[in-house]
């Protein structure tokens, strides 16, 4: 047996590391907008539209960090993402490096991963139900 193929017992658990990764990065976009935290550059109150932002980053990475409905809140999440993107990032320049718009475009396709593949290991959507 191959290296690469005694590795694929590990992907599920390989999977769940970048849905925990993800989310912990995600929600550290909601507490920004909402609580300040880590310092950011916003102050005041929100637009309601970046409260839903907030709301969505911090719920929604929430979820998703525990593995709860994984799929349809990665769903949901990959289209705030791309919203996100074509709205604040892509009027400003075509290329994502330099409209600062890289880490939407790779939040959307990794929240777009997780709705086709599901949560992999250590997830409460693979409990069992009796």
């Amino acid at each position: 047996m191959s290296t690469f193929e005694r590795l694929s017992a590990y992907r599920p658990y390989g999977l769940a590391a970048l849905r925990i990764i993800t989310a912990l990065l995600f929600i550290e976009h909601g507490t920004m907008k909402l609580f300040g935290f880590p310092a950011s550059q916003m102050s005041g109150s929100l637009p309601p539209l970046m409260l839903f932002a907030a709301l969505l980053e911090l719920i929604g990475g929430l979820l998703i960090l525990v593995g709860l409905l994984t799929r349809p809140i990665a769903f949901l999440l990959a289209g705030e993402m791309a919203v996100a993107y074509f709205m604040a990032h892509a009027p400003s320049s075509f290329f994502p490096a330099v409209n600062q718009g890289d880490a939407a475009i790779l939040f959307c396709f990794v929240f777009l991963y997780l709705f086709f593949s599901g949560p992999g290991a250590l997830a409460v959507d693979n409990r069992k139900t009796a």
